[in-house]
């Protein structure tokens, strides 16, 4: 397999934006598939790339696919992510090893919510991207507010180098500025292009889209800078390579128009991804070299070198663990033997397969830039493999932490069974899915990303696992935090038979807002010995896991010390932790201390004619609304609500809106808690704590 001819790509968007039926016509055009189905078809079957019958009832994508089609002589591997929030952890472990993505956006809704986060998570793992305007033959459609959009909303450097031959229900093709042809997809499905001169009415729109083209991919290339200036005819490939290296760069996003649902220029959004997005050699990628300090290592994507993949996401199928793999360097063959530097555990490699969707395909050998899966390694998400005797290891995924938490309850014995092993297995695939049993009220809680992402977890196991389980009111992620500084100098002292326990710890606490936790040594003079300060931070950090208030964890906070005193016979380690958790306690109840709530960042997109119950439903939720604005017949609210209100919010907001808005929300910031609601949730704590301790 030829590298240079590989894409690596993955196509993110906002919900409903048309990411999947998109899918759907890349695999058919591709030849992958012979036939279309859409993700809400009346023929039952459902979108290939959906094969989950979880995916298929509701017409949402929850896990990413993958899959490889060939498109004329180039190999792309392809992966299809999910638009909800709920899900980001498919996105981000997706957009950690692709070279390219396609940035789908609504030809009608836009750039929304979520398309603000995918461009924070492509910027964050530099993964250049072609923009794909969908749905142009929606009513309403205008791809030219979308790519201004992109530009001011987002700060891409957007460029059209298509424009659409009609739109909404006149749509026919696109004109490409490129080469300055109308190109028509004819036929029922769209496989018959015709080529032909650009039609008068759209000539001038043509030029000057074709002079802004230029204008902004002349700053990539001197040759074409040349060219433009000398108004000498340019060659198309000149063109396309300024634009090619602008991409590679980051610097800038060309922009490409169709309908995914209309079959429209699907097949020139391929050739896109060819000429415009990089193959695994132009792409840097670092590994830390474990052996020399964690020195950051240029990995070079060579066959003859030795190997080094990235398990990025685990699934655990009828056959076992199916670990995903990114091959960086050198190549995967069966039979291999691999180490995993995190585990330091050496492995064959049994079964090599390439998917399609939940169908896979044997194969002996994957090149670098390759993107297969492995059978039976006993590895966690996001560890590194490395042939030979290298010990590099690869930086993970950016994981958010979880929002929200539900408490189960087993119905009975065969259940209790089953729903261990169902969480045991979706906690290991699925990072943002957190499992604890609580040591107070012994209920098993699970945390996740939202309402929608636990809901899924309970369906698949009901249904996979046959697990009936009661799920208790969610429960939100409080933190507690001090609002004033306070000193403590607190004497531990135990005396047993031989050495007993003694130390002094004194210093002071305080708010503070960089870090949820710092611990500073000021001591001076040997007060406390050298060996037992660390002892003191241990301390700190265990009674920073439960506040006095709610019992949550403290955040914001600056421990320093600066006075001590120790015993020559008994300090220890143990005294001067129990030492530190006691000036703990002591100053903490001094320190004012306060309630955090999570606070959401919520954006609601309805009518216009609702905006005015949009507002009032933000407003009875404690929110704060951070703006609005009106975008012809739809109207956008951003705002910032506290994640307690926002339960059965979907329920609510369809009533008012008769079912005509969605919304999306993602964890914000921490707040604090308003003294009414502080004072109701201290008093239901210390009901519960009286509660447990009255129990025989």
């Amino acid at each position: 397999m030829d590298i240079i001819k590989m894409r690596n790509i993955g196509i993110s968007a906002h919900i409903d934006s048309g990411k999947t039926t998109l899918s759907e016509r890349i695999l058919f055009y591709s030849n992958k598939i012979h036939a279309i189905h859409e993700v809400r078809g009346k023929d039952g079957v459902g979108a290939t790339m959906d094969h989950m019958e979880l995916e298929r009832e509701r017409g949402i994508t929850i896990q990413s696919a993958a899959t490889q089609v060939q498109w004329k002589d180039h190999t792309l591997n392809l992966i299809d992510t999910p638009g909800h929030v709920d899900f980001t952890i498919e996105v981000e472990r997706s957009l950690r090893v692709l070279d390219g993505a396609i940035l789908v956006l609504c030809a009608v809704g836009g750039v929304q919510s979520q398309s603000i986060t995918v461009d924070r998570q492509l910027k964050r793992y530099h993964v250049p991207r072609i923009a794909f305007i969908n749905k142009c033959d929606r009513t309403g459609a205008n791809p030219f507010k979308v790519t201004s959009q992109l530009r001011e909303k987002l700060g891409l450097n957007a460029v059209m180098t298509q424009i659409p031959l009609g739109l909404e229900d006149k749509l026919e093709g696109v004109v490409d500025l490129v080469a300055m042809q109308a190109l028509y997809f004819e036929g029922e499905q769209g496989t018959e292009i015709r080529y032909a001169p650009i039609p008068d009415s759209l000539k001038g729109r043509a030029e000057t889209g074709r002079e802004t083209l230029l204008d902004a991919a002349s700053m990539f290339s001197d040759e074409l800078a040349e060219l433009y200036l000398g108004g000498a005819d340019i060659p198309e490939a000149v063109i396309r390579e300024a634009i090619r290296r602008g991409a590679l760069e980051e610097k800038f996003v060309p922009v490409m128009v169709g309908s995914a649902y209309k079959n429209k220029g699907i097949q020139t959004l391929l050739d896109g991804v060819n000429y415009y997005l990089p193959n695994p050699k132009e792409v840097k990628n670092y590994a830390l070299n474990l052996d020399k300090g964690e020195e950051k290592t240029e990995l070079l994507a060579d066959q003859d070198r030795p190997a080094v993949a990235l398990g990025f996401k685990l699934e655990d199928g009828q056959y076992g663990q199916l670990t995903y793999v990114r091959i960086y360097q050198g190549c995967l063959k069966k039979g291999e033997e691999l180490t995993n530097t995190r585990a330091r555990k050496r492995f064959k490699v049994g079964r090599l397969v390439r998917m399609h969707a939940n169908s896979m395909e044997d194969i002996n050998e994957a090149v670098p830039g390759d993107i297969v899966a492995l059978f039976g390694v006993d590895c966690a998400s996001g560890d590194t493999f490395c042939g030979g005797d290298l010990n590099y290891a690869m930086t993970s995924m950016y994981v958010p932490e979880p929002v929200i938490s539900l408490a189960l309850t087993p119905k009975d014995k065969k259940s209790s069974d089953q729903m261990a092993k169902a969480l045991n297995r979706f906690t290991k695939e699925d990072p943002t899915f957190q499992t604890y049993v609580d040591s107070e009220s012994n209920q098993t809680i699970v945390k996740g990303m939202g309402e929608l992402h636990l809901d899924v977890y309970i369906e698949r196991m009901r249904r996979e696992y046959k697990c009936e389980v009661e799920t208790g009111m969610p429960q939100v992620a409080y933190r507690e935090a001090v609002q004033q500084r306070a000193e403590f100098n607190y004497t531990h002292k135990k005396q047993t038979v031989g050495a007993g326990q003694y130390g002094r710890v004194a210093g002071y606490m305080e708010p503070f807002a960089d870090a949820d936790y710092e611990f500073v040594d000021n001591i001076k003079g040997g007060a406390i010995p050298t060996e037992f300060v660390p002892s003191c931070d241990k301390g700190f950090k265990e009674a920073l896991k439960r506040g006095s208030l709610i019992g949550f964890p403290i955040v914001n906070i600056r421990c320093v010390i600066n006075d001590g005193q120790s015993h020559p016979v008994d300090s220890s380690d143990i005294a001067f932790q129990q030492a530190a958790v006691g000036a703990f306690r002591e100053a903490y109840g001094k320190a004012k201390p306060c309630i955090l709530e999570p606070i959401m960042k919520v954006a609601v997109e309805a009518p216009a004619e609702f905006q005015g119950s949009v507002f009032g439903s933000i407003n009875q939720r404690r929110g704060v609304i951070v703006s609005s604005a009106e975008d012809g017949a739809f109207s956008r609210v951003e705002a910032e609500v506290p994640l307690s209100e926002m339960f059965g919010y979907a329920t609510i907001l369809r009533s008012l809106t008769q079912g005509k808005a969605e919304f999306t929300m993602e964890f914000e910031k921490y707040g604090k808690v308003p003294l009414s609601i502080s004072e109701t949730l201290i008093k239901e704590y210390e009901e519960k704590r009286k509660k447990e301790q009255s129990r025989p």
